[in-house]
């Protein structure tokens, strides 16, 4: 059990820190809106996670294919993560009261998340096996691992999120639309990692 619960908090840490289109997409949600709309990216992998564990745990023995499948994910959440990107590059001033923007956070999240490779990735290749050799110890082990890693992975995100949030009163003017435009051409250059990742699941590409 304790095997588990630390492999789960280094992979939680690990993963929320990482570069990635997700805390690129916490950092600029909070700098354009506030420190909640951060926290409802951040808590995204909540609602898309559960759906990618299932399906690792059922078809985890019969991935002839599936490498195509993961490509055409990958190159729709290029798409998506290059239109968030083009949007960050031409910021408008952040409106905490704009209700409509605030709850689109959410959604963007979700959308980043379910339609990034990631996840499947991480979920195929290092979960799923770590999954399968804690069922061995019972129901508490992987629940154990599943619980860890996503209170960290999440929580790290929030903490990010609350620090971009706390400096956003430090920022106005040119300040932070070049701050913004970096976040914009971070996620646009993620967006290309998606579109060769895309391509070489799919054979286009081999390098």
């Amino acid at each position: 059990m304790t095997e588990f619960i630390t492999v789960g908090i280094l992979l939680g840490l690990s993963a929320g820190f990482a570069p990635g289109p997700l805390l690129a997409l916490v950092i600029s949600e909070t700098l354009r809106h506030d420190i909640r709309s951060g926290i409802k990216v951040a808590i995204s992998p909540f609602f898309t996670d559960l759906p990618i564990i299932i399906l690792t745990l059922v078809v985890l023995s019969q991935l002839s294919g599936f490498n195509h499948i993961l490509g055409i994910i990958a190159l729709i959440g290029g798409a998506v993560i290059l239109f968030m990107g083009y949007e960050s590059m031409n910021p408008k001033p952040p409106d905490p009261n704009a209700a409509d923007n605030v709850s689109r956070s959410l959604f963007k999240g979700i959308l980043a998340n379910a339609l990034s490779p990631h996840p499947y990735l991480f979920w195929f290749s290092v979960g799923g096996p770590i999954l399968s050799r804690a069922t061995k110890q019972g129901m508490a082990a992987p629940l154990a691992f599943i619980a860890c890693f996503y209170v960290f992975l999440v929580g790290s995100k929030m903490v990010l999120a609350v620090l971009a949030g706390r400096s956003k009163s430090f920022l106005s003017g040119t300040v932070y639309r070049y701050i913004m435009r970096f976040l914009g051409l971070a996620l646009c250059m993620l967006a290309l990692l998606l579109f060769g990742d895309g391509l070489r699941l799919l054979g286009v590409i081999h390098f």
